[in-house]
């Protein structure tokens, strides 16, 4: 694993900042694929601001207004959401001097995650009943079926029946003795 690097409220530690902003730690180049995820996705603001995306929410004035987020907070998260690829700007659909915030292939990648912990929530919520929309099929208007992780021959996997191996570095050569 690669050392990370100290961020504070996402600028690099390196920048600038108020001393009562809050330190992490930064994911990149980690070796591991979920904290490089992280990295990108890396807070539930983000992960909303992605999930209003996918519901036509393409403003930063109607991010701000769905979300309640600080105008600060959002600009930051806007940016390092176009930063990693997951967000695009464009001009304003209707012909005004507005931008429009769009998801591009990448952010659209995010959908199965979002898909993964809205079931993961409506399963072990304590009080699902107050969870006020289900996810349906837009064609037959019928619930869409848990997500699953099946073997490269079909087989329903569960945790249990995976494990990790390292991946074959591309240029290997043996450590000097």
């Amino acid at each position: 694993m690669q050392p990370h690097k100290p961020v504070i409220a996402g600028w690099l530690a390196s920048e600038p900042v108020e001393d009562n902003m809050v330190k992490r730690t930064s994911l990149e180049g980690d070796d591991c694929p979920i904290a490089r995820s992280l990295e990108a996705l890396g807070d539930w603001w983000s992960l909303l601001i992605i999930r209003d995306a996918f519901l036509g929410v393409s403003r930063f004035g109607e991010f701000q207004k769905k979300l309640g987020l600080a105008k600060n907070i959002l600009a930051v998260r806007l940016r390092t959401l176009v930063d990693q690829g997951i967000l695009a700007t464009a001009p304003a659909s209707d012909g005004s001097a507005y931008q429009e915030y769009r998801l591009t292939p990448k952010g659209r990648g995010v959908f199965p995650i979002l898909v993964a912990l809205r079931q993961w929530s409506e399963e072990y919520d304590e009080r699902p009943e107050e969870i006020a929309t289900l996810l349906v099929d837009s064609e037959k208007g019928k619930p869409v079926r848990k997500l699953a992780l099946y073997s490269e021959d079909g087989r329903l996997l569960e945790d249990r029946d995976t494990t990790l191996k390292p991946r074959r570095a591309k240029h290997w050569r043996p450590l000097p003795v």
